[in-house]
């Protein structure tokens, strides 16, 4: 089982699932991040975005795959994803697998995510790389906060603005996992 836990930059997906992972410490946390960061280290990024790479979108499947053949344990994925596209591929090649997806995503109105991105440091003694980032998720915040409406059926929206313990309850409710 993967449960996916979606939305804007800052509406609180790390949060939520390190809230998930300490109440259910069966799971394994995946961020697919790292596979991304891992390719922007070895191949040229021509949009800055590691989500472009076709093969970030193959090789998260992949990993995926394999951590629930290895391990037979659920995973939780803090992962925007928003391009339509690359949800159809991403969710697609899971589902073509047999893999149970619960897919989540946290609605977080656009003020509220940019008074948290505002308020969230990075780079602490790099004042030009923390305001690279900043200008990098206000740019896509927009998008993803309209991907809202675009997201598969099945996708169980949650108010991002309630208490983490709040939605965490409700999130393993609706996965049938009683902790």
């Amino acid at each position: 089982m993967i449960v996916w836990v979606n939305g804007s930059f800052g509406a609180g997906k790390t949060t939520l699932v390190a809230e998930l992972h300490s109440r259910w410490p069966d799971a394994l946390v995946y961020d697919p991040e790292q596979v991304g960061l891992l390719l922007r280290d070895i191949v040229d990024v021509p949009t800055g975005d590691f989500q472009d790479l076709p093969l970030w979108r193959s090789q998260l499947v992949s990993v995926a795959l394999g951590l629930l053949k290895e391990y037979e344990r659920p995973i939780l994925v803090p992962m925007t994803l928003v391009h339509p596209l690359y949800v159809s591929e991403v969710f697609g090649g899971l589902a073509a697998a047999g893999v149970t997806m619960h897919h989540f995503f946290l609605k977080v109105p656009a003020d509220v995510l940019e008074r948290r991105l505002r308020a969230r440091v990075v780079a602490p003694d790099d004042p030009e790389s923390q305001a690279a980032g900043l200008a990098w998720v206000m740019e896509r915040m927009v998008r993803c906060v309209a991907a809202a409406d675009t997201m598969p059926a099945g996708t169980v929206f949650l108010d991002g603005e309630r208490p983490t313990a709040e939605l965490a309850d409700d999130l393993l409710k609706q996965v049938g996992v009683a902790i």
